[in-house]
């Protein structure tokens, strides 16, 4: 089968960008693009979903649009606003004149503000917009994003409808705070997001980390992986992984095992709350250590 041809394209092009896509990942984005349909990733916080979006705009070398999604959160903050400001400005320096004319003047493009999502469709080149924890919005906004999806048009009561000039790359998060609706659901292409496993987080401390060594590499997301098995309160994720190789790195530590010292004192790059530091005490560390290749 050729099928695998563009799934293995779109892993190499990510992984120029830094970001170590495993085999189910590559073939989600592939069916994205292919069907051009929304891409759902769902997982712990931690795990790299944002940085998926961001991969995927560096390897289509094309614009990243985020909606941060937030309990609360409305159409206007999320499509667009009036620069009332200057819409009030506008209509005191005109005082006297034809109110027609003031009110189509005020009521034009250079007045109007855009939010993530009306900036995304308006795009001359297709971008990647990126829908970042659409749990935490509520079950309201979800059903207006549904609309969205499906025409990729926006309806503006002074000016009309705007089309989209092209199609994004949406790419949705969700850390699963909330269970979202089955019509969302249906709207999407799904991938669970995971932990990566100690050979893929290597070889993404070998891609974002040039000058590590790479059998500190395998040391560091051996580790990481037995602490992530302790039922911390907080899971150290990839970005807290690759905080502490740096730290390992700068300190000129060439193995985890010649210093346990160092690597105990270093663990605040991965925990990070009081409950998680006092379980892992420097017996913890040592016992983890024993287990490091």
């Amino acid at each position: 089968m050729t099928s695998s041809v563009p799934r293995d394209i779109i892993a190499d092009r990510l992984a120029a960008t830094g970001y170590v896509a495993d085999r189910d990942l590559s073939t989600a984005l592939w069916l994205m693009e292919s069907l051009g349909r929304p891409l759902l990733l769902e997982g712990e916080a931690g795990v790299g979903k944002t940085e998926v979006a961001k991969a995927l705009a560096a390897a289509h070398a094309t614009n990243l649009i985020r909606l941060q999604c937030y309990e609360g959160l409305d159409r206007n903050a999320a499509l667009y606003e009036w620069n009332y400001q200057r819409q009030l400005l506008a209509i005191k320096a005109r005082e006297g004149a034809d109110a027609d004319a003031v009110e189509d003047l005020i009521f034009s493009e250079k007045y109007l503000l855009e939010r993530p999502l009306l900036a995304a469709i308006r795009q001359p080149k297709p971008p990647v917009l990126l829908i970042d924890e659409v749990d935490r919005a509520d079950e309201e906004f979800e059903a207006f994003l549904l609309e969205l999806l499906s025409d990729f048009q926006i309806s503006i009561p002074e000016l009309g409808t705007i089309s989209a000039s092209s199609i994004p790359f949406v790419v949705l998060t969700s850390n699963g705070t909330r269970e979202l609706s089955d019509a969302l659901r249906r709207r999407c292409l799904y991938h669970y997001v995971d932990f990566p496993d100690v050979d893929r987080e290597a070889r993404i401390l070998l891609a974002r980390l040039p000058g590590i060594d790479a059998t500190l590499a395998l040391q560091i997301a051996g580790m990481v992986g037995a602490i992530r098995k302790e039922s911390l309160r907080k899971t150290p994720g990839v970005a807290e992984t690759l905080d502490w190789a740096a730290a390992l790195v700068g300190i000129g530590l060439k193995d985890l095992r010649s210093d346990p010292e160092a690597v105990h004192d270093t663990l605040m790059c991965l925990v990070k709350t009081a409950e998680d530091k006092s379980r892992m005490t420097p017996e913890v560390t040592n016992r983890l250590l024993g287990k490091v290749a």
